[in-house]
């Protein structure tokens, strides 16, 4: 009897937390009117998603539409919240609004629009998106203002996202604006770092030292560069860490830019015995230039090998040549390959590589004397 009357009291607890509008028969059928729609949109949003957008996107990639392709692929995530938006936008009017209310959800759906459109652009602006790779292509542009520009773009594209909602929302852009430019010199002033690291930035971009991919070497770092910012270029080391240097520190940095090597250098001293013969040193020289002319790997513009010194240890052979790859592995292995030759001829040669070695001579007899009966002692002794 305690349970069915407790029962009772909690029905009489619900009955009374809903409001008396909600018991309405009009304002019922308007709440699943609302639903009603909203659900719609929701269904029409799925069908769009798993069947028309997915037949739309094969037929672009069979039709190889790649600039199309691009571009459905930028807006996919708006257009799927485009369908619960406009969901709620016509679920809202199917109920009855004042004139305010109605206005209001109006902004609301505008200024909606608005933020989609402008996402879908920004994605599409995105470096790595088709829509760069054929502006690169057609225009020239170098690999480095890509990513730079695309930053500056997006930026752009929320900054008048912003304007526009400002706008519908009837706030002053004007006097915002005006506000900015007094602000300015305060800003300049906090941000000089930023500042210098931007205009660092439009250093390096102008000038173009070195571009993404490139392999450079500064006192700051040496790696091959991965992308540039408003601030710093991220660059990878050889211990494939990254090293973020602020713009300003490398525009005034002396770069070196092995990527745009044409050819790459080899130079060293070849020193064999002094007991080695004229002619025998003669030949050398001569195998080893023939050698070096007839190699695939070596650049055949400048080839010199000459007997150049008369070494404290040694008669030096002076080699200077190029090799064709600039790559740093195929480099290596032209080099060694050219090593190994040269060790075939100084063999064929008969020729001794030399050592650093020192003999001294002694022109007292007597000390000479002395040092051969103490190892003569030794010996014995032993």
């Amino acid at each position: 009897m305690t349970i069915k009357i407790m029962f009772n009291e909690l029905i009489n607890a619900i009955n009374n937390s809903i409001p008396i509008i909600m018991l309405n028969p009009s304002t019922v059928r308007y709440i699943l009117g609302a639903t009603g729609v909203l659900l719609v949109f929701l269904l029409l949003r799925k069908i769009f998603t798993r069947y028309i957008f997915q037949w739309i996107l094969k037929f672009m990639v069979k039709t190889d539409i790649q600039l199309a392709e691009n571009l459905l692929k930028a807006f996919e995530k708006p257009l799927r919240t485009l369908f619960i938006i406009l969901g709620v936008y016509f679920a809202l009017h199917f109920l009855p609004l004042s004139l305010s209310q109605d206005q209001l959800i109006s902004r609301v759906f505008r200024s909606a629009i608005v933020v989609l459109i402008s996402w879908g652009i920004y994605d599409l602006c995105a470096s790595q998106s088709i829509l760069s790779e054929e502006i690169q292509k057609k225009l020239n542009v170098d690999k480095i203002l890509l990513p730079f520009f695309s930053k500056i773009v997006r930026f752009i594209i929320m900054a008048m996202a912003l304007v526009v909602i400002a706008q519908e929302w009837d706030y002053d852009v004007n006097g915002f604006i005006a506000g900015l430019g007094l602000g300015g010199l305060a800003f300049a002033l906090a941000a000089q770092d930023a500042l210098s690291n931007i205009f660092g930035g439009i250093v390096i971009i102008l000038e173009k030292p070195f571009s993404i991919g490139d392999w450079i070497v500064t006192p700051s770092v040496e790696g091959f560069v991965e992308d540039i910012t408003f601030r710093s270029t991220k660059v990878r080391a050889f211990s494939h860490s990254v090293v973020a240097v602020p713009n300003s520190t490398l525009a005034n940095e002396p770069i070196t830019n092995y990527s745009k090597m044409g050819k790459r250098r080899i130079t060293f001293n070849l020193g064999v015995t002094y007991d080695t013969p004229r002619d025998k040193i003669a030949t050398c020289v001569a195998r080893i230039k023939n050698m070096l002319v007839e190699h695939p790997g070596i650049h055949p513009e400048t080839i010199l090998v000459y007997f150049d010194t008369f070494n404290d240890s040694s008669l030096d052979i002076f080699l200077y040549f190029y090799t064709n790859t600039t790559v740093w592995h195929e480099y290596l292995e032209v080099k060694q390959d050219v090593n190994l030759r040269i060790m075939e001829i100084l063999e064929q040669e008969e020729v001794s590589v030399a050592f650093p070695s020192r003999s001294i001579y002694f022109e007292n007899p007597a000390v000479i004397k002395d040092l051969e009966n103490n190892t003569i002692n030794d010996e014995s002794a032993l």
